[in-house]
């Protein structure tokens, strides 16, 4: 493999700024006919997009998480783009985790997730799906919400079992104090599939409706996600892009063999990588800056190598037994410098933030204006304090 030299500096800058994390994002100007609501929700949209979907297992982290990266923006334009323009969708995407993505990419990224190979299924003998009965489930599931119908998960249990059986019905998925029924180890195969997307919730209910979306052929697929990833995160090799996609790496590495001259071979910290075709203009100052991202951030979750991420006494505060996304983090120039937590309590939020290292004065001025954004973005009074985070990691 040939091609240019990239340092850790290098591409941390470029994450960085393309992540909003340097200079919050804009988005595109505003045409004259489009309300201030309609630009803000364009704005966080595009944002998803390059940080190549938002993870929103946790809903409220999510909308910190996109808005903190757009310029001006609050939780609440999150949440018109997902409920009132639709502009975003949530679902399934990368690990079968719940995610934000564009739903103008949707199709793009439902034709990756398809070609994703088949794990295998951990679920013990007389809990896991067959073959067979994981197709039908992803058919029933299609049939149910054909309609535009949305239905809460209890509804689609009783539809699925209606058109499945009584076996997708039994009760042996151990799911927090009880069991759900079978036939739910394949939600996110059916939304992988284009048959079910999260719909609004009705009071504190889930519910699941149709996206109304075919998923583009798997090569077209992988080629927009491939390309989005090393946008957002190259240089990365086919592993690291196996590792946030869900994929093995195996597969990867035939993946990006397959796609060609869409992507640039490079050297990355001295060691063979890629970037998306042509993607090689990198900045030469160096990666600056006090950012404080949430749980399950895209940008600790995808950047890699993860031991120059997580550098020294990082990877033992802020990883959970080596996975990323479990604690907020504190990100001092690129890199994990701590973690932190808050407690919203009406119209106030306390913020806490544990430093592995003696913050600077310019540095703790840009912390305290962290602060004050996540004040603004969830609506509340800021309070800082520096000390001890004694909140363990997130589930």
């Amino acid at each position: 493999m040939t091609g240019i030299g990239v340092t850790w500096d290098q591409a941390s800058a470029r994450r960085l700024l393309r992540a909003g994390l340097a200079v919050p994002l804009s988005g595109e100007a505003a045409t004259g006919e489009a309300t201030a609501r309609e630009a803000a929700t364009d704005a966080v949209t595009a944002t998803v997009g390059a940080m190549a979907g938002a993870h929103a297992q946790v809903m409220s982290a999510a909308e910190v998480s996109v808005a903190i990266r757009t310029d001006g923006a609050v939780g609440a334009d999150v949440r018109a783009a997902l409920w009132e323009t639709r502009s975003l969708v949530k679902t399934y995407g990368p690990r079968g985790t719940v995610h934000l993505l564009p739903t103008a990419d949707l199709p793009a990224w439902l034709g990756a997730l398809s070609a994703l190979p088949g794990n295998p299924n951990r679920h013990a003998d007389g809990v896991r799906l067959s073959t067979e009965q994981e197709t039908a489930v992803v058919d029933a599931v299609g049939a149910a919400l054909a309609d535009g119908d949305t239905l809460t998960a209890e509804e689609l249990d009783l539809a699925v079992t209606e058109r499945c059986g009584a076996w997708a019905a039994d009760l042996v998925m151990p799911a927090f104090q009880g069991f759900w029924p079978r036939w739910r180890q394949a939600i996110s195969v059916a939304a992988h599939r284009g048959a079910l997307s999260f719909g609004p919730n009705r009071g504190r209910k889930t519910t699941y409706t149709s996206p109304g979306v075919t998923p583009l052929a798997a090569e077209a697929g992988l080629a927009f996600v491939v390309r989005s990833y090393l946008t957002a995160y190259g240089p990365a090799t086919p592993a690291h892009f196996a590792k946030w996609l869900g994929g093995t790496a195996t597969w990867a590495a035939k993946v990006f063999d397959d796609l060609g001259d869409a992507v640039t071979p490079v050297t990355f910290e001295g060691a063979p990588a890629y970037v998306a075709a042509g993607d090689t203009e990198f900045p030469d100052a160096s990666p600056r800056g006090v950012r404080l991202l949430p749980y399950f951030d895209a940008y600790g979750v995808a950047g890699q190598p993860r031991d120059l991420l997580f550098p020294g006494r990082a990877a033992e505060r802020a990883l959970n037994r080596g996975q990323a996304g479990n604690f907020p983090l504190l990100l001092v120039d690129g890199v994990v410098a701590g973690v932190w937590h808050q407690k919203k309590s009406g119209r106030k939020t306390a913020v806490t933030v544990e430093t592995l290292a003696d913050l600077g004065d310019d540095q703790l001025t840009e912390l305290y204006a962290q602060v004050d954004r996540i004040g603004e973005i969830v609506d509340a009074r800021p309070a800082l304090t520096v000390g001890p985070v004694t909140a363990g990691p997130h589930a």
